[in-house]
């Protein structure tokens, strides 16, 4: 098993290195002409990235100081998603090569065709006549003549003009420029949708269970926070504002609250006590907060106001409310249970369900759920992975029906890794439930 772990572990080093080695060639080597100050601030780049991103998911996995973690935080995770986009962009720019090549070829073609070479004409007389003369005088006046001649012609000469950069640098420079632009307009982008905090979406959910009288309850859903060494206190403060604005009936914290743990993280969580909704704020577990200490940030979500639902279910007025623990506490014996939190309800009344990954859509619909809940996905995050991310999620984000249940996954208010989001914009969902008796 060790070996076999090795064995992966030196695979993927080499398939990283040898993607960094090609950014280096098209990016440093190939648009430079020769060694010198651009080919080694370019080189120590593109060093340096790779090794600030190893540093900074290093020291979150191992808890490091919390202020180192903060330190490398944005410069490595932010390479991360910088290198996706340069690589991407750079395949699109082996596609355009040739094309530039070809634009160049026609632009230094001839303008005017050669002009034809011509027969000698016949020598005049008199240069016949000159045949006769001696040939030491012959041979005195050409040296004279050739020696007029050459003079103004050495005096006239243009001084060689520098020769600009070769077609093979100049379009290497268009390429890697336009590459760099591209990934770094990309990057900036997408984590300038981040930091500004998520937008409200609006989906509306008929149920055929729910009484007349609930008709238009709104849920705010709101899932993968991610709050870290990147997204602090006052990202935490912008989700909980933007929810309350919504002015909900109940709020739905589905999970991957944090990065961390309650020691380093619990002032950034602060701002979750401000949480406000008719009847009240409810959490569950995602696989994050077991990597940080799930029954800490539990027992620190309930300080703060929230309602854990740990595999238990509540009773509302019009419908019962219940949520199940993320798979990854199968490890420590605190995962999912269907059948405790759902196992001796009525069925006659609707119920909603909070679950972190949209996998649990199963157990859901054998329990006979009406809604599920969910988050996990980040929509892909960053695009192209909403591909990878779809294969793996029966549903990558919205609304979805599975047989007499319907499934809404949102795609997250914040980011894991890179703070950057990229074709899967941030969320936070107010569900409006639809009654559909009469």
């Amino acid at each position: 098993m060790v070996i076999v772990f090795v064995v992966v572990v030196v695979l993927a080093l080499a398939v990283f290195g040898g993607l960094h080695w090609y950014l280096w060639r098209r990016l440093v080597r190939d648009t430079t002409a020769r060694p010198g100050v651009s080919r080694r601030v370019g080189t120590a780049v593109l060093v340096g990235g790779p090794v600030l991103m190893f540093a900074a998911i290093t020291s979150e996995q191992t808890g490091a100081p919390f202020w180192l973690q903060q330190v490398l935080a944005w410069p490595g995770f932010l390479w991360m998603a910088l290198s996706i986009y340069l690589l991407l962009a750079l395949l699109v720019g082996e596609a355009v090569r040739p094309l530039l090549r070809r634009a160049l070829d026609r632009r230094t073609a001839p303008a005017t065709e050669p002009e034809p070479v011509t027969e000698p004409e016949p020598a005049p007389a008199d240069v016949r006549e000159a045949a006769h003369v001696p040939a030491g005088a012959r041979a005195a006046g050409e040296a004279g003549r050739a020696s007029e001649a050459s003079a103004p012609a050495s005096a006239e000469a243009p001084a060689p003009t520098p020769a600009g950069p070769s077609r093979r640098l100049l379009i290497s420079r268009v390429v890697g420029g336009a590459a760099a632009a591209a990934a770094v307009g990309t990057v900036g982008y997408g984590t300038y949708g981040v930091v500004s905090g998520p937008k409200v979406k609006r989906v509306t959910v008929p149920l055929a269970k729910l009484p007349r009288a609930a008709h238009g309850y709104r849920i705010a859903v709101v899932s993968d926070i991610h709050l870290g060494p990147v997204l602090g206190r006052g990202f935490a403060q912008k989700v909980v504002d933007t929810i309350n604005s919504t002015q909900p009936d109940l709020i739905a914290v589905v999970g991957d609250l944090v990065d961390g743990s309650v020691k380093d993280l619990g002032p950034a969580a602060a701002p979750l006590a401000q949480l406000r909704a008719r009847h009240g704020a409810f959490f569950v577990t995602g696989n994050h907060e077991y990597f940080s200490g799930a029954e800490e940030w539990v027992a620190r979500v309930r300080e703060l106001g929230l309602n854990p639902l740990e595999n238990a279910r509540t009773e509302l007025a019009h419908f019962d409310l219940a949520g199940v623990n993320d798979i990854a506490g199968e490890d420590e014996g605190q995962g999912p249970d269907f059948a405790k939190a759902l196992g001796d309800r009525d069925r006659g009344r609707a119920c909603v369900l909070l679950a972190h990954q949209p996998v649990q859509i199963h157990d859901a619909v054998d329990h006979g759920v009406d809604l599920q809940l969910s988050g996990h996905t980040h929509g892909g995050q960053l695009w192209p992975g909403n591909f990878i991310a779809d294969l793996a999620n029966p549903t990558l984000a919205g609304l979805e029906r599975y047989g007499d249940t319907q499934l809404y996954v949102s795609r997250g208010a914040g980011a894991w890794g890179p703070p950057t989001r990229v074709g899967a914009p941030s969320d936070i969902t107010v569900v409006e439930l639809a009654s559909r008796q009469a």
